[in-house]
């Protein structure tokens, strides 16, 4: 009994203890906006999907100084919760939740382009003709650029592949194919 009693303690120091490992001191909020449309003919999509978006994301310094001269940069681990307002061909959202890794090029103190990859869930209220699930799969690539203010604060630019589909779960299985333009701001 008593070892049930100690044992939200030492659950309590458990945690307490990796967060002084896990620095987070270089990490940032960041607020994105911005336009996505999917393309007809691009692989097997063949409905045209236009989405208005909304990506808040936390950005964690993994790696710091990797690379030499115009390689120099760090790598970057991002979490997103992006939501999509879907304004044709139906008026409805999709929410979904994205696991990133980002390479940022240092070189410059100014302007920082970046690229990214992952993927995540994405569930879906739209009625959109193909897609056989509600609960889908997406990933992404991008290309970006930052630049930075003061303090830490930056305005960023972003250009992204995106692909959704249900992986093969359910029947049918069309893919939304298209690419999404954002901006934002980092805090």
């Amino acid at each position: 009994m008593t070892f049930l009693r100690c044992m939200p303690i030492a659950v309590l120091l458990l945690f307490a203890a990796a967060a002084q490992a896990f620095d987070t001191s270089q990490d940032s909020w960041e607020l994105l906006a911005g336009y996505g449309e999917t393309y007809p003919g691009w692989g097997l999509t063949t409905e045209r999907v236009s989405t208005i978006d909304v990506a808040p994301r936390y950005s964690h310094l993994t790696i710091d100084h990797l690379g030499w001269g115009w390689l120099r940069g760090q790598h970057w681990t991002l979490a997103e919760l992006p939501v999509s307002a879907v304004v044709s061909p139906d008026t409805s959202a999709m929410v979904g939740g994205n696991l990133l890794a980002a390479y940022r090029f240092t070189a410059s103190d100014t302007w920082q382009p970046y690229i990214f990859g992952g993927g995540g869930l994405v569930y879906s209220f739209a009625d959109i003709e193909g897609m056989g699930a509600d609960l889908n799969g997406n990933y992404q690539f991008a290309v970006g650029l930052e630049r930075h203010l003061d303090q830490g604060r930056a305005l960023l630019a972003e250009i992204r592949f995106h692909h959704v589909s249900n992986a093969g779960t359910c029947d049918p299985n069309v893919p939304l194919n298209g690419l999404k333009f954002m901006a934002g701001f980092r805090f």
